[in-house]
C-alpha cells in the first residue's frame, strides 16, 4: 500500500475527528448545535497545536489561544474548564484516532510478517497525516504533570505493545528470529519516530514517506526474519 492509497481508504480531517468527539460526548457538552461545536473545536485544536509547535504548550496561555483563534474566553470555557482539560482533550482526540485507524488496518491480517509490514506503513502514514498531533504527543510529554504524563506514556506503550505482540506471534511461528521482543519493538518505534520528529532532514534528502517505509521495512526484515 502507498501513502496515496492509505489516504483514500482512511479519509479523516480535523473536522471529522471533532465530529466523532461531538457524537461521543454531546450529552455533556454545553453547546448542542453540532456544526457550531465541530467548527469551534476544530479551530481550538488547530490553533493550540500551531501555538504549541511554535512556543510550547506550557508557555501558551488561554489568552494566547483566545487571541489567535478569534474565540472569546467565554467561548473557550464552553468546551473545557481549564488548560489541563484542554490538554486531555487534545490527547484523547488524537490517540483515539490513531488507535482506531491502526486497528482497522490490522484487523483482517493473520500473517505476522504482513501484519508488521502493515503496522509500520500505517503508523508512518498516520504520522504524516497527523504530523502536528504526533509532534505534540512526543514533545509536550515533558511539560505535563504526573497524571497527564502517565496517560501520554500509556498511549506510547499502546502502539509499542502492538509491535511486541506481532513479534511474539512471529517468533512463535518461527517466522522471526529475535532474542528480545521488547528491545526490538522499541528500536522499531524509534525508527518510526525519526520520521515525524526530523522531517526536515528527510525533506532535504528528497525522501518521501513511501521511500522511508520501504527502507525501514526492508532493514527490519533483514534483522529479524528467521532465514
Amino acid at each position: 500500500m502507498t501513502f496515496e492509497e492509505f489516504k483514500q481508504q482512511h479519509r479523516f480531517s480535523m473536522e471529522s475527528i471533532c465530529r466523532d468527539f461531538y457524537h461521543a460526548n454531546k450529552n455533556r457538552l454545553k453547546i448542542k448545535k453540532e456544526e457550531v461545536v465541530v467548527r469551534n473545536l476544530s479551530n481550538i485544536v488547530e490553533t493550540t497545536l500551531a501555538i504549541s509547535i511554535r512556543k510550547g504548550f506550557d508557555a501558551m496561555s488561554l489568552r494566547d489561544l483566545s487571541r489567535e483563534s478569534g474565540l472569546s474566553m467565554g467561548a473557550l470555557y464552553s468546551y473545557f474548564a481549564s488548560k489541563e482539560e484542554l490538554l486531555y482533550l487534545i490527547q484523547d482526540f488524537g490517540q483515539r484516532t490513531v488507535k482506531t485507524h491502526l486497528e482497522a488496518e490490522l484487523r483482517d491480517i493473520t500473517s505476522p510478517l504482513e501484519k508488521l509490514r502493515a503496522f509500520i506503513r500505517a503508523h508512518l502514514y498516520l504520522s504524516e497525516l497527523m504530523q502536528q498531533w504526533f509532534y505534540f504527543f512526543f514533545m509536550e510529554t515533558r511539560a505535563m504533570d504526573k497524571q497527564d504524563r502517565k496517560r501520554s506514556i500509556e498511549s506510547e506503550l499502546m502502539t509499542e505493545k502492538i509491535v511486541i505482540e506481532i513479534l511474539q506471534d512471529g517468533k512463535a511461528a518461527q517466522v522471526f528470529s529475535i532474542q528480545d521482543e521488547l528491545l526490538t519493538a522499541g528500536a522499531i518505534k524509534a525508527l518510526m519516530q525519526d520520521w515525524y520528529l526530523k522531517r526536515w532532514k528527510f525533506r532535504q534528502r528528497n525522501v518521501n514517506v513511501d521511500m522511508y517505509a520501504d527502507y525501514i521495512t526492508g532493514m527490519i526484515e533483514t534483522s529479524i526474519l528467521d532465514t
